[in-house]
């Protein structure tokens, strides 16, 4: 007997079903008068053959539509989970709705990336994370060093967030050795550099541990160019390295000025370009200001594309400031920082947040120079740019972090409600379909 939500309107099962007994039966009719036939003259057989032809020809469309719901499970992983835990009729419904959602760059790296992108997924599977290759710390400066490959740990931490998997891949691809040679390194990095050996580049590798994790999306490394990041500081000193560059601003009590990249004329991936131009959205952040966000746009051709892109252009600011990176950096001077080393307007709205942390997190946080942003929202108003508040906060180990699902929930009703390309009754089936989605993924 056929689940009942695969009737549910929008999944369009039941016009092929229909469609289907229609073929089947001009199918058997026209072989029916073809083998009744007394005198076989050559028009009654004509019309007995056009029969049989027509109803095989509604059958095969019926089939092939049939079958491009179940390609929306088969592509995400999800088949065996509908069968066994749910209703697969809800399942195809969601994907065909999710299919349709929103088309969304985000552009960055580092852990404030990866968590934005759970809770996006939930919304749409037009997501295209174009993430940061500077890191040359930890685990990925290893691999780096060792087998002259980009960096993988943000890359590794995308493509784990947009993933279909079981919660125990998850935490294999994320284990952490903690004796021997491979001390402290990923295993997810690892399988990510064999993917690297067993491919052609650095992209493609990127894509075949995507298609084995089910991504939802694409995850994309925004050059294959060996980037270094560099730092010039107010005092003058240069240094070199992702990962000297707030260490050395504490050092030397003195903040950055400006960063930069070699090689200086970095190719961006094709797909990289192709996303933004086609994007109704792109979102820069969260995370560290000059050494996962800005080291994007520090590609010409990404942020030639960001300056002519149709898109709603959001940035998601802090919560927090980073010491030797933003100390006592207000949400206006994160913007001017991401618009000057853009060399142009990049932000026509910022999302920041308005919830507070508790005294003793907050002296904490003190404790290691580190504060909440300051909105100073008559200054950022004055830059020309809409403000978005909200509170986010969620405090993760002792740490605070922004709360995945409500961030989500207020970017893609922004991004809905300013490309007016949905009407009140589509937002409305979004979000009431995301509740759906997210008490299923807390079961």
């Amino acid at each position: 007997m056929m689940p009942s939500g695969l009737l549910k309107p929008g999944i369009n099962i039941k016009r092929w079903i229909l469609l289907g007994i229609v073929g089947g039966w001009l199918l058997i009719f026209g072989i029916v008068k073809l083998m009744n036939e007394k005198y076989f003259y050559m028009r009654y057989i004509s019309f007995s053959i056009f029969l049989m032809i027509l109803g095989a020809l509604i059958i095969y469309v019926t089939v092939i539509q049939v079958i491009k719901s179940f390609v929306f499970l088969i592509n995400t992983g999800s088949l065996d989970v509908a069968i066994s835990s749910r209703n697969l009729g809800d399942l195809i419904y969601e994907k065909r709705v999710l299919i349709k959602g929103p088309k969304i760059v985000v552009i960055g790296g580092g852990t404030g990336l990866s968590t934005m992108l759970r809770g996006l997924k939930v919304y749409t599977n037009n997501i295209t994370a174009i993430v940061t290759v500077a890191d040359d710390g930890g685990g990925s400066g290893i691999l780096r060093e060792d087998l002259g490959i980009l960096p993988p740990g943000d890359i590794r931490n995308c493509i784990l967030a947009l993933a279909d998997t079981e919660p125990l891949m998850e935490e294999l691809l994320q284990y952490r050795f903690k004796d021997g040679r491979l001390k402290d390194q990923s295993f997810g990095n690892l399988f990510l550099a064999a993917m690297d050996g067993i491919s052609n580049n650095f992209e493609e590798a990127v894509e075949k541990m995507s298609s084995v994790l089910a991504v939802t999306g694409r995850v994309i490394p925004v050059t294959l160019d060996n980037m270094i990041l560099k730092a010039k500081l107010k005092n003058g000193k240069i240094i070199d390295g992702e990962s000297n560059i707030p260490k050395s601003a504490l050092k030397y009590n003195s903040a950055i000025d400006e960063v930069f990249i070699e090689p200086k004329d970095a190719k961006a991936l094709k797909e990289a370009l192709i996303a933004i131009k086609e994007a109704d959205a792109v979102i820069l952040g969260p995370g560290s200001l000059y050494t996962s966000i800005i080291p994007n746009l520090l590609v010409k051709e990404i942020r030639d594309a960001l300056d002519k892109t149709r898109a709603l252009r959001i940035y998601v600011s802090n919560i927090m400031t980073q010491p030797g990176e933003s100390d006592n950096y207000s949400v206006k001077d994160h913007i001017k920082a991401i618009n000057k080393h853009a060399k142009c307007k990049v932000v026509d709205c910022v999302v920041v947040n308005t919830g507070k942390i508790s005294s003793e997190l907050e002296e904490k946080y003190l404790k290691d120079n580190s504060n909440i942003v300051n909105i100073n929202e008559e200054e950022v108003t004055k830059l020309g740019i809409e403000i978005i508040k909200s509170d986010f906060v969620k405090v993760t180990k002792g740490y605070v972090r922004h709360d995945a699902d409500k961030l989500a929930d207020i970017l893609v009703r922004t991004i809905m409600e300013k490309k007016l390309f949905y009407d009140k009754k589509k937002i409305v089936e979004y979000f009431y379909l995301s509740q759906r989605l997210k008490e299923r993924n807390n079961k």
